[in-house]
């Protein structure tokens, strides 16, 4: 093993940023074999370190980052959860559409399945939704359509790097840490982010990451049933920044009608056309009910919104004059036509 990844693997006290560093040194000199990304993947999944270190880790790969704009771009909210807990179809890429169509400007960072069926790339691929290629590509496509579907540049490279390095082992193996921190990895100059949890409570290395200095305002949500995004069938709590608490109980906003059965995702050769049904607000009550619940969150949280029960209203409506598909409709005609332009 690499004496870079001893103070890592060992544990023995908390990984500061110069050890980190030395990782990544060691990294990008070429020193490190396949057989010690393996050991630091499988460490890393095994057992999340503890707050400190993973804030040390986020602080060494910010540092290695190319420059990002000096402020967050204004009213913009980005929407990524942590995966696992029970399976559903794709709610927040839905409730990004959703409520970009009632106004918001949303960005929304993913990845392809490491734990679900179908990951918000994966799904974007069978639709034909492009994905941005800069942060430029990236502002042109709000500016133009209010939503922003990010690429894997807002990732650090050094994550990619050491799966090249674990090749031919897939990624999806290391599921569990890349889940847990993916949502504080994406480098977009957002304002606000929602962030679902999948445990009934955030962890705490959870809620050290989303309080970071520099992070967006980060609102992070959880239910009982540890879905981690809401849920209409279920109560749902948001968990603010300042450490306070705001309750959506069950039926408060929406029907909570339903079981997670009606939530459940679709075979992944049927996602895209059942998609397409979702964004219409007719693929059954408990969908429709538990996008409005997500899209009215992305508003509130933004600041385009101050009321949740307008905000639900809205994105209702959204649904009914089939604004939120015709929205999911001009992304596809746009890249079809070549109007997604390389950043």
């Amino acid at each position: 093993m690499h004496s870079a990844l001893v103070p890592l693997v060992d544990r023995r006290a908390p990984a500061d940023a110069d050890q980190w560093d030395a990782l990544w040194e060691a990294l990008a000199g070429g020193a490190l074999e396949r057989a010690d990304a393996l050991a630091l993947l499988a460490s890393l999944t095994a057992a999340l370190p503890d707050g400190p270190s993973l804030l040390a880790l986020l602080d060494a790969l910010d540092r290695r980052r190319p420059a990002r704009p000096s402020a967050p771009w204004p009213g913009t909210v980005n929407v990524v959860g942590t995966g696992g807990g029970p399976p559903t179809v794709n709610l927040s890429t839905a409730s990004a559409l959703l409520a970009a169509a009632t106004g918001v400007h949303v960005v929304k960072s993913g990845s392809r399945a490491h734990t679900s069926r179908t990951g918000s790339v994966d799904l974007l691929d069978r639709l034909g939704v492009p994905l941005t290629s800069s942060l430029d590509h990236t502002g042109d496509q709000l500016a133009a359509h209010g939503i922003a579907f990010t690429g894997p540049f807002v990732y650090p490279v050094q994550l990619t790097r050491l799966a090249l390095l674990a090749v031919p082992t897939p990624m999806r193996v290391f599921g569990r840490f890349l889940n847990t921190l993916g949502p504080f990895l994406a480098a977009v100059p957002v304002a606000a982010q929602v962030t679902g949890v999948s445990a009934p409570e955030p962890p705490p290395t959870i809620r050290a990451l989303a309080a970071r200095p520099g992070a967006p305002v980060t609102w992070l949500t959880t239910n009982p049933a540890g879905a981690d995004e809401l849920l209409s069938v279920t109560d749902n709590t948001v968990h603010l920044p300042d450490g306070g608490t705001q309750a959506l109980p069950a039926g408060a906003l929406v029907p909570a009608d339903g079981t997670l059965v009606d939530l459940a995702p679709v075979a992944a050769e049927e996602a895209a056309e059942h998609f397409r049904a979702v964004l219409t607000g007719r693929a059954g009550a408990p969908l429709r009910a538990t996008l409005q619940l997500n899209a009215a969150a992305l508003a509130v949280a933004s600041g385009h919104r101050d009321d949740w029960g307008a905000a639900v209203a809205e994105a209702g409506d959204a649904l009914d004059d089939g604004a939120a598909l015709g929205l999911l409709e001009r992304l596809t005609t746009a890249h079809a036509r070549g109007g997604s332009r390389a950043g």
